[in-house]
């Protein structure tokens, strides 16, 4: 899944806080493969907690690649795209070969909107509605499977709540 930004104004104010990551290094192999740090995180329903083992997408490099051109992801694996503070996103599916459920979360790691099975190599902007601070996306069905709805909270450092 590729981050696609929503509009000019909002790519500006971004591009901004691009140099400060970038300079902290974009991890890439010799092949020019995108790496990703990993980390855990859980999502509290009111029945459970569940954890996923998650890629994280910190760099505009590495939110642009995204998930694209991977063939499978594990059934707790995802990957979490951090924004470092709330705006309003947009996300396509080009050149991402698996239907993803994406999960719009909040500053204080709120779900606040899920998209739901977003369809493979579409070109098609899938907005978050709300400013959102993160996206996790994760295989699609998941959500539902598990029983992930709106309200719903995830834990993990970058909303300070693990």
């Amino acid at each position: 899944m590729a981050f696609r930004f929503g509009s000019r104004r909002l790519g500006r104010r971004f591009f901004f806080a691009v140099p400060v990551m970038l300079a902290a290094s974009v991890a890439c192999s010799q092949d020019g493969e995108i790496k990703y740090e990993r980390s855990s995180l859980v999502i509290v329903t009111r029945s459970r907690e569940i954890k996923f083992d998650v890629e994280m997408a910190l760099t505009e490099p590495q939110r642009e690649h995204g998930l694209m051109f991977r063939k499978q992801m594990g059934p707790y694996e995802g990957m979490l795209f951090d924004f470092y503070h709330e705006q309003k996103v947009s996300f396509w599916m080009k050149n991402t070969l698996i239907p993803l459920d994406m999960l719009f979360i909040a500053g204080d790691g709120t779900i606040r909107h899920i998209y739901a099975n977003a369809k493979p190599l579409s070109t098609d902007t899938i907005p978050s509605e709300y400013p959102v601070r993160a996206v996790l996306e994760i295989n699609g069905g998941t959500a539902a499977l598990l029983g992930i709805k709106p309200g719903d909270k995830v834990r993990h450092p970058i909303f300070g709540n693990a």
